[in-house]
């Protein structure tokens, strides 16, 4: 007797779970994009009805103002879309060296709090304890306040070596552009390639011995050796354009604005707080038998904390960690406060002077939608190859 084979399910059947699901998902589709067209339908009406111009036309209009700080020339005859650029550049800016930055600082405090150390984990703690309850507009504006007006004026600027810190933000030597810095650029490719290669070897002959090597010094070294190598194969030019004291500022040379270093500094140090706490709480969250088995092996407290704690803690770390990252982005915002030509700003000068609310809204709502998802995107990724693999 031939064994009686099961029915085939039907995908098209509104029994199908499935089926009814795809259902569901384009009645909610459609429900939302009503609600997207009713809204923006009834929102150009009524600017009609009030005689508001309305549209992105104004985008290839002359801007007609300057920006005061701008990673390449503008000039004030160019059109809005390259003013909102240079917006969306001051932005980029400010938010990947702050993240860069905040989460040096927040790991070395996170990982000072299980110190040893008394003096060290109170340090940690009033640094956490202070700057995360204060607000961030605040310490943007203190920070802005100490650059502005406790610092010298420009003619008697703080020498620290080559740099210059005064009123006028500061400023610091820059190589002279040439073949031989070209060439320099051109360097870091291999030096990317070489140092990705030599993290993979490592860590199979850490996986292999259990010998562990240098997983960060050696990467960058190699990467500023073959920067190095291909400066010297250009010419090894060693000219620099170096800032001096001029009559009335300080002349020559590269500089970072005030408004920019309050910027930075402020977020840097008010997110590297709430990253201190979100260290901790994954060191925290690794059994304690981790740490003891670590210490009956031999190793000492700093392998123990690189080598067994943090990397069991990354999976606790990185969710509330692109959290973080998220605010830090988002709160650049406040930058208007000080006068930081960000997004923002540029936005806030072209509503008055075109008067398209709802366009110039809509922009920076667009920017930090893109920046935002583009940063989940990128923690995701990494959270997924640190994430613990299970059979």
């Amino acid at each position: 007797m031939k064994p009686q084979t099961p029915p085939k399910k039907n995908n098209w059947s509104w029994r199908s779970q499935a089926f009814r699901g795809l259902i569901y998902q384009l009645i909610a589709m459609m429900a939302i994009a009503g609600v997207v067209w009713f809204l923006a339908h009834n929102t150009l009406e009524n600017m009609r009805v009030r005689g508001i111009q309305s549209g992105f036309d104004f985008l290839n209009q002359a801007a007609g103002f300057d920006i005061g700080e701008s990673l390449y020339p503008f000039d004030s005859g160019e059109a809005y879309w390259s003013a909102f650029l240079v917006g969306v550049t001051n932005t980029l800016r400010v938010a990947v060296l702050g993240i860069i930055l905040a989460t040096v600082l927040g790991t070395l405090l996170g990982v000072g709090r299980f110190s040893r150390n008394a003096l060290v984990r109170g340090l940690c703690l009033s640094y956490v304890e202070f700057f995360r309850n204060i607000p961030v507009l605040l310490q943007l504006l203190m920070w802005y306040v100490i650059l502005t007006e406790v610092l010298p004026i420009s003619a008697e600027a703080w020498e620290v070596g080559p740099l210059f810190l005064s009123k006028g933000g500061l400023n610091f030597p820059i190589p002279v552009w040439s073949t031989g810095q070209l060439w320099a650029a051109y360097g870091l490719l291999p030096g990317l390639l070489l140092g990705w290669a030599y993290r993979r070897w490592a860590v199979r002959q850490f996986e292999a011995t259990g010998q562990t090597r240098s997983m960060v010094l050696l990467p960058l070294l190699i990467l500023l050796l073959a920067s190095v190598v291909g400066w010297a194969l250009g010419g090894a030019p060693t000219d620099f354009n170096r800032p001096f004291k001029g009559e009335f500022s300080v002349e020559e040379g590269g500089a970072l604005t005030p408004e920019f270093l309050a910027v930075l500094m402020g977020l840097t140090l008010y997110t590297a707080a709430f990253i201190a706490e979100v260290v901790r709480g994954g060191i925290a969250s690794v059994a304690r038998g981790q740490a003891e088995a670590a210490s009956a092996l031999g190793l000492s407290r700093k392998q123990e904390m690189r080598l067994v704690m943090l990397p069991q803690a990354l999976r606790v770390i990185i969710p509330p960690l692109t959290n973080q990252y998220l605010n830090l982005t988002k709160n650049s915002s406040l930058a208007v406060a000080i006068g930081y030509p960000d997004v923002v700003s540029i936005a806030n000068t072209a509503l008055n002077q075109t008067g398209r609310a709802v366009e110039c809204i809509a922009l920076v709502m667009l920017v930090y939608l893109i920046t935002s998802l583009g940063t989940s995107l990128l923690m995701n990724w990494y959270n997924s190859r640190a994430a613990i693999k299970e059979r």
